[in-house]
Parts: C-alpha cells; sequence; structure tokens
C-alpha cells in the first residue's frame, strides 16, 4: 500500500466509479446545498433563503444552527421563537442522523481541507505539529466565552464556514486569507489539523451525534487485508480501529460520535470491509 495514493486496490477490484461514490455523493450534496442558496438571487427561484447559519426553507420551514443559537444566547440576545423552532429541527435531525454529518456532506470548508489532505499525501508531507485533539473542546468553550464578554457573535467574525458563505455571495476580501491560512495549516503544519483537532462546530455537533442512527460498520473486518489504507483517507482515524479490530468492543459498528460518516472508507477497500448502516446492525462475518 502507498499512502501516497491509497484505494489504488480498491480501483483495481470494484472500478474508479465504486471506489469513489461516497465521495462523489458528497461533492455533489455539499455543492447542491450551495446551489439552493444561490438559486434565489441568480434565477429568483427561492427554495432555501439566508445561510448555513439560520435559513428559511419553501418559505415555511426555519432552518437555524443550535450552535449559533447557543451563541446568542450566551451573548444576551433573545432569539425569535422562529430561530428556537430552528434549531431544534435542526438538533433533532442531528441528533437522529448523526452530528457530523455536517461536516463531511454539508460543510464546505470540508473540501479545502479535504484538498488540504489529499496534497499532503500527492507531495508527500510528513509534518505533523497538530495539538492535542482536546483542544477542540477548549475552543468550543472559548467560543461562548467570547459572546458572553463581547455580547456579541465573535467566533462569526472568523468562522470559515460564515466566511465561506459570505465569500461566494459578496467577494471573499478579507476572509480569503483566513481560509487560505486554514488550508496551508492543514497541508504544511498539522495533519487534519483544523477538522480533527481545532474546529468548535465539528466538536459540537459530534456531542450531538452520541446517539444517532446512521453508523458506518465494519461487518466484513475479518476480510480485513492490514493495507491501512482506510486509516490514510478518515479525517477521524482513531474512530475506526475499536470496530475494526475488536478493541475494546465487539460491535463493528463505528460507535463514536466523531466519525463523520464521509464513507471514504467504503470507497478505498478493495476488500469491501466497511458498508453505511444503523447503530444496531451487529452482523459481522466470522
Amino acid at each position: 500500500m502507498s499512502t501516497e495514493r491509497p484505494g489504488q486496490d480498491a480501483i483495481a477490484r470494484k472500478g474508479w466509479l465504486a471506489a469513489h461514490k461516497w465521495l462523489l455523493l458528497r461533492r455533489t450534496c455539499q455543492l447542491g446545498i450551495l446551489a439552493l442558496f444561490f438559486i434565489g438571487p441568480w434565477f429568483g427561484i427561492w427554495i432555501i433563503k439566508g445561510n448555513l447559519s439560520s435559513s428559511l426553507a419553501l418559505d415555511v420551514l426555519p432552518l437555524t444552527d443550535p450552535y449559533l443559537l447557543l451563541q446568542m444566547l450566551a451573548a444576551g440576545f433573545v432569539p425569535a421563537a422562529t430561530a428556537v423552532v430552528g434549531a431544534l429541527i435542526v438538533a433533532v435531525f442531528y441528533l437522529l442522523v448523526g452530528g457530523r454529518v455536517f461536516c463531511a456532506w454539508v460543510c464546505p470548508v470540508n473540501m479545502i481541507t479535504d484538498a488540504a489532505a489529499w496534497g499532503r499525501r500527492r507531495f508527500g508531507i510528513k509534518a505533523n505539529h497538530a495539538p492535542d485533539t482536546r483542544s477542540r473542546y477548549w475552543v468550543l468553550a472559548g467560543t461562548f466565552v467570547a459572546a458572553f464578554v463581547t455580547g456579541a457573535l465573535a467566533w462569526e467574525w472568523i468562522n470559515p464556514v460564515s466566511i465561506t458563505h459570505r465569500g461566494l455571495f459578496f467577494g471573499m476580501g478579507a476572509g480569503l486569507w483566513f481560509l487560505v491560512a486554514v488550508f496551508l495549516y492543514d497541508l504544511l503544519v498539522a495533519q487534519r489539523g483544523w477538522c480533527g483537532h481545532l474546529c468548535p462546530m465539528g466538536v459540537f455537533y459530534s456531542l450531538l451525534g452520541k446517539t444517532a442512527l446512521l453508523r458506518v460498520a465494519a461487518p466484513r473486518r475479518d476480510e480485513c487485508d492490514d493495507c491501512m489504507d482506510c486509516f490514510v483517507v478518515c479525517p477521524e482515524p482513531r474512530v475506526i480501529r475499536p470496530a475494526l479490530k475488536k478493541a475494546g468492543q465487539e460491535s463493528p459498528v463505528i460507535l463514536s460520535s466523531l466519525c463523520t460518516t464521509c464513507g471514504r472508507c467504503i470507497d478505498v477497500c478493495g476488500q469491501k470491509v466497511f458498508r453505511l448502516t444503523h447503530r444496531f446492525d451487529q452482523r459481522s462475518s466470522s
């Protein structure tokens, strides 16, 4: 196995399309969600109004980022009833489906950090000075403290997701350099540094996903040939080992809420060890 080109065995066994199925579906979903926001101002077809933090779908359904709502409360704002209802709708969805599905299937910054991860593999960049993974919990707490102290949504001034969305509509301006910094940090300094070690949104949504139904499992783990390709492409590789190697659990299901359900482990595995399933699926090859 070459860590610079993971998934070559999967391409040989399954074909290129099957070995990139989940990646292509994710990109279609991410770009499709952005397109829903654009077709209103571009073509006058208002399917959804607003942004990724707060929006109104079909002029009926409010959708609010629950993380944003909590920041508003910390800053001393009294949110509108529609914002509270929208936050509850989004929270229930991610409680059922999995909070970090947002990171892999919605967040536009994911495309930037995935590009950096690809660049590290392509150019053989080994430097890795990532902070402790618990740092993101401190950053998360810091965003609420900043909101409380400033009386404003301080995190939203530099939130890469908000910067990306605003930039696509109104021009990047200085925000472009923050996104470039995230890319270069992941590329040259810390492997999966932003999403895996610092991003407060990701860890907030992981807290919502502890009881989620949608899961990736390794039912054919006995067929694993230890090529390590799944670990190379996984944005949170430590979540794989318990299910794949029976390390502390017998269940073949990846139970960690840090799993983004991106499906790349399914894509790159030539042995078809992984599949997308639900948390109660305990079927495993013997």
